[in-house]
């Protein structure tokens, strides 16, 4: 995914002489995702790293911080905000052909050295990340979202669990407007998070990094959390899509690909699972783009294991048969892509048009009101 343009410098309500940080305190709120400890301590369970958070400090994402015994967390502005093909999330099985007006806010709990989005999660780590941030409340994104015809609000661009109560308060009005939800996220989840979300929350897209615990801990995460979290999300009922980013040298070889789609097989067939091209960015920039043959590859090893859906991504043109949804069945292309672009969608009432095989998704929107 390419990073988000910025917003506009003339919609900041900020003066250049007040830090990103004192900008980001005076918008927030009291946290909903908190445990309350003696000593004024606090502990965080938006994220699986779980913050013991002492008064005066803030959590590893460094936007959750303890004031005076209380979690204060992120609300009320944006630091991108862009509508986008909804194919570029990626959600393949949800609404295909449509928009999604996505929005982010700044910060995360992981600090990729990969990241193509580092402009605004990592501006609260790189004083070169410089994401200006705009005020909005939750039912001015919904009206952004109606007015620009996008059935689907999407929280992005940062991590989205960070920020999660916020994005309960945009969704909430969302769902009045029978508009959908989704969050595109590391999925380094806690069991509370998830309940917080699940009344709020259709969509939801986790960066399986990859299937080795040392890298994982490079980048800030632990590889089982995030394991668990995609099993938690299928058996919870989120309509669920799995992204793996391969970087050259971190994490492409065959061995760990094939990890990864037995997994995920094991979870559910299913389960669509987009293999795609890292683009050298960040703090990465003499690796080297993903090779369209290690892509190809990874596609293959997807379906010898089980997996359904696979496809291939970031490298429009160039996969075949891998940006076309194929029913497992009898093998017709029941939809056809090109990059973010829908050129055919023959799916008939959630069904294979040819011989009538259910295909798993979402694929009608409650309409926008």
């Amino acid at each position: 995914m390419s990073a988000p343009r910025p917003v506009p410098r003339e919609l900041i309500d900020a003066s250049p002489t007040v830090s990103l940080e004192e900008l980001l305190r005076e918008r927030t709120a009291e946290g909903t995702l908190v445990e309350t400890l003696p000593d004024g301590k606090v502990r965080c369970h938006a994220c699986g790293h779980r913050c013991l958070i002492p008064e005066g400090m803030r959590g590893v994402c460094k936007v959750r911080y303890n004031k005076e015994g209380a979690l204060r967390v992120p609300r009320g502005y944006v630091g991108a905000l862009q509508v986008d093909p909804i194919e570029k999330k990626p959600f393949f099985h949800a609404l295909p052909g449509s928009l999604a007006l996505s929005f982010g806010m700044l910060g995360c709990d992981f600090h990729c050295g990969y990241c193509q989005n580092w402009i605004t999660s990592q501006a609260l780590r790189d004083s070169q990340a410089v994401a200006p941030i705009t005020e909005l409340d939750a039912d001015s994104l919904v009206q952004m979202a109606r007015k620009h015809g996008a059935p689907v609000l999407c929280s992005t661009y940062n991590e989205p669990l960070i920020t999660s109560e916020w994005a309960v308060e945009v969704f909430k009005p969302a769902r009045e407007a029978g508009l959908m939800t989704g969050y595109v996220s590391n999925g380094n989840a806690t069991p509370e998070v998830l309940e917080y979300l699940k009344p709020w929350v259709d969509l939801y897209k986790v960066d399986l990094k990859g299937f080795d615990d040392r890298n994982y801990r490079k980048l800030g995460g632990v590889l089982q959390n995030v394991l668990d979290s995609i099993e938690s999300l299928h058996r919870m009922g989120f309509w669920v899509e799995i992204v793996s980013l391969l970087v050259p040298g971190f994490n492409d070889e065959p061995a760990e690909i094939r990890d990864i789609a037995q997994f995920l097989a094991g979870v559910s067939v299913d389960i669509p699972w987009h293999v795609t091209a890292f683009h050298s960015d960040y703090k990465m920039q003499g690796t080297g783009n993903t090779p369209t043959r290690t892509l190809l590859r990874a596609a293959e090893i997807g379906r010898e294991e089980g997996l359904h859906y696979v496809y291939a991504g970031n490298l429009p043109g160039r996969v075949g048969e891998w940006e076309d949804t194929r029913c497992p069945s009898c093998n017709a292309t029941v939809i056809r892509r090109s990059g973010f672009h829908v050129k055919e969608n023959r799916i008939l009432d959630g069904q294979c048009p040819d011989c009538s095989t259910p295909i798993p998704g979402r694929w009608r929107a409650s309409g926008v009101s």
